[in-house]
């Protein structure tokens, strides 16, 4: 880590561990030393002005005012720093994001539905392929509607705020909500997007460390916003695998399971 990059420690932003993260860190590292020294900058043309024009040094109102080009000078610099920024740096660095997708065939694609208060994680099994969803068969106990007469959803994996995914893959996530807007944020993959109800959201990212991380809601959405936290898990392949085989047995063995019989009255 380099004495530059030391500023982004000091505000709380944790490690990087993502493949793109790098380059978002080194856009953060810059604002946040360019708008200390604009910080720093100002407080003392602040203080210049205050023993500058006291009334003590000018009794009387001069109708004219200050007549020096500096300050002209300095805003101008100001504003061609930050277009620099934004046309030479943040613009190309988020078209990347958003128009070089990795290949389908190479990536995980995992279905990220929000709701109050909680993060539901869609993922197909074995199979590759996920099953039909249906707003109609949402309840309790089937968050995400999934149907279960559909073959292809035999084996889908559905968990509540925890995430798998395999280290060195491209994951592509989908995103939507079914309620209120959510913010989907993962801190330490420097990825975050809105999730809105009736739109599908698409984002991405490629973890390069295993570990437990944090998946976070960055939007106020609610009385129980504080408590909408998930995790990450970026497990090697043969955990993953492992991982993927175990869940993908639980998802066979609940839809095989007979339906609980209805209480009779009076019973």
């Amino acid at each position: 880590m380099s004495s530059l990059a030391l500023i982004n420690e000091f505000l709380g932003q944790p490690p990087n561990a993502s493949s793109h993260g790098y380059q978002i860190d080194h856009i953060l590292e810059f604002c946040h030393w360019f708008m200390g020294a604009l910080f720093l900058g100002w407080s003392a043309f602040f203080v210049f002005v205050l023993i500058r024009f006291r009334r003590g040094r000018h009794p009387v109102a001069d109708h004219r005012g200050v007549r020096s080009g500096i300050s002209t000078h300095l805003e101008f610099s100001v504003v061609l720093i930050e277009a620099v920024l934004l046309l030479g740096f943040a613009i190309p660095l988020w078209a990347k994001r958003v128009n070089q997708f990795p290949p389908g065939k190479e990536a995980l694609l995992v279905h990220v539905i929000g709701q109050q208060f909680n993060w539901n994680f869609h993922l197909p099994g074995p199979d590759g392929q996920f099953g039909r969803r249906d707003v109609s068969l949402v309840s309790n106990s089937n968050p995400i509607g999934l149907d279960s007469n559909d073959p292809a959803g035999k084996d889908d994996i559905v968990t509540l705020g925890e995430l798998h995914v395999p280290v060195e893959r491209p994951v592509i996530i989908e995103l939507s909500s079914k309620d209120v807007i959510h913010d989907f944020f993962l801190p330490d993959m420097r990825i975050a997007a809105d999730a809105i109800p009736g739109s599908l959201i698409p984002m991405w990212f490629t973890p390069i460390k295993t570990g437990t991380y944090e998946v976070i809601c960055g939007q106020l959405c609610g009385l129980g916003h504080y408590g909408m936290k998930g995790t990450l898990a970026v497990d090697t392949p043969a955990d993953y695998q492992a991982w993927l085989k175990e869940r993908a047995e639980l998802a066979g063995g609940a839809q095989s399971a007979p339906p609980a019989p209805s209480p009779t009255p009076g019973g």
